[in-house]
């Protein structure tokens, strides 16, 4: 893979990837679960102030209090009907709930409220939580047998998924060998270039040419005429007249309605809407590496 020497985005743009940010899909997905049961309260114990396999020296004292209710109250990761703190305490065959409970501790530490805590924790940790995601002829960039797959379902005119482009690149680079990027088509309605760009991209794929032409049409986001488009193609490298018949065909068309129903089902609302390993990613792009990194000692 080449490397990609792009510059930093700025603390202020990687706050567009907070929690909520992205291009609308305008519909929402209900998901059938009230909250009492996305937190899913472990039963009633003795409560457990003390954890000697997590650091919490870090924490202040309000910040221990909080972390201590937290771990207390929400079910361990392997489904057992304890709390995560029980199961860390007891020293459980669950090779998962050190790693929860160090991941609550980060995210106290990082000022998140116990409420989006909760969440982020059972999308990372309840069972329910992890998805099937059919990538089997979804363009890949990366080592295809790396330990931890991104999915991203993207919109080639949304500016959210424009400014995440390059940062997913360079965290590819960063974890080289070891996270990979599949990407999935989602344009949004309200974009009028958007489906027009991703047929484009699935044509060019059809040639193996399917990042050449996604890293240009990023580039030119604002500009995505047809003309404009076809122009990028040649640039891409690809055949035209074979990439003009394919990105009209109806199999390049179901090609993209497959993605984007595929990604209405998973309850995607949004773009760039990212699955890690499975799971819905939602601390925005500012806390991607932290969020590699612990999902690789996993």
């Amino acid at each position: 893979m080449r490397s990609h020497s792009l510059p930093m985005l700025s603390l202020a743009l990687l706050g567009l990837f907070s929690l909520g940010a992205s291009c609308n899909h305008g519909k929402e997905t209900p998901t059938g679960e009230t909250a009492a049961e996305a937190k899913g309260d472990a039963p009633k114990a003795s409560k457990i102030e003390s954890l000697d396999k997590v650091d919490t020296s870090v924490l202040t004292a309000p910040e221990k209090r909080t972390f201590f209710e937290i771990v207390n109250e929400v079910l361990s990761p392997c489904g057992e009907p304890v709390s995560v703190a029980q199961c860390v305490a007891e020293a459980r065959a669950c090779g998962a709930c050190v790693p929860g409970a160090r991941y609550v501790s980060r995210l106290v530490s990082e000022g998140y409220a116990k409420t989006e805590i909760v969440e982020l924790y059972g999308a990372r940790f309840d069972p329910k939580k992890k998805r099937e995601i059919d990538v089997s002829d979804s363009p890949v960039r990366g080592a295809p047998m790396a330990a931890v797959s991104i999915v991203e379902f993207s919109d080639f005119e949304c500016p959210h998924c424009g400014a995440a482009h390059p940062v997913l690149a360079r965290t590819l680079d960063q974890f080289a060998g070891k996270v990979n990027l599949v990407f999935k088509q989602f344009p949004l309605d309200s974009h009028k270039n958007a489906a027009p760009a991703a047929r484009a991209a699935v044509a060019a794929q059809q040639q193996g040419k399917f990042w050449e032409l996604a890293d240009l049409l990023f580039e030119h986001q604002r500009e995505l005429s047809a003309e404009k488009i076809e122009e990028l193609a040649k640039q891409a490298g690809v055949d035209v007249a074979k990439f003009d018949t394919a990105r009209e065909s109806d199999a390049v068309k179901a090609r993209v309605e497959k993605d984007k129903k595929e990604g209405v089902d998973l309850g995607v609302q949004g773009t760039p809407s990212l699955f890690i390993n499975g799971r819905p990613y939602k601390e925005g792009l500012q806390g991607l590496t932290k969020y590699l990194k612990e999902e690789l000692e996993l």
